[in-house]
């Protein structure tokens, strides 16, 4: 009888054994998961965040452009209303 107790206290702790991996093996996955989006979150962070680099020194670079044109024009409008006003 005694054996036949410790078998059933074993076979008890076993399958608690068994259900409580079974949990934390659905834990492991679960958790798996959120590292696998918050890994994907993270490259898509780096992605835009290089795009806004990119996209802000170009903005800058038309900035530039711009106002070189605006010069040149100016410079331009300059030069004709002189050559206007002594012809």
């Amino acid at each position: 009888i005694e054996v036949y107790k410790n078998h059933c206290k074993m076979a008890n702790e076993f399958n608690q054994v068994k259900h409580e991996i079974t949990r934390l093996e659905d834990r492991k996955r679960e958790l798996m998961a959120e590292l696998l989006e918050d890994e994907k979150v993270s490259m898509e962070f780096a992605q835009l965040e290089e795009e806004y680099r990119i996209l802000t020194e170009e903005n800058r670079n038309l900035i530039t452009v711009h106002s070189q044109c605006a010069q040149q024009l100016e410079t331009l409008r300059v030069i004709s209303q002189k050559r206007q006003g002594s012809s």
